[in-house]
């Protein structure tokens, strides 16, 4: 019998474990740290975003196809 108690207590801590989980999710429970460190995740992803448009403004512009019989149509 208390084999079975403490089984049907186990089930039921874990049945609402991803509940509680769910919970305590979110923005309200970050630190101090985790913010500074999105801050800098932030400008490091502008950074990388600016280094991405340079990088696309220097690749020349793809030539038209040639084609040669252009003149006999």
């Amino acid at each position: 019998m208390p084999m079975r108690r403490a089984l049907a207590i186990l089930v039921i801590m874990l049945l609402t474990l991803p509940a509680y989980a769910q919970r305590m999710g979110g923005k309200d429970h970050r630190s101090k740290d985790d913010q500074s460190q999105s801050a800098q995740q932030k400008e490091k992803k502008r950074a990388d975003e600016e280094a991405y448009k340079r990088a696309i403004k220097s690749i020349p512009d793809k030539p038209p196809p040639v084609d040669p019989w252009k003149n006999v149509r």
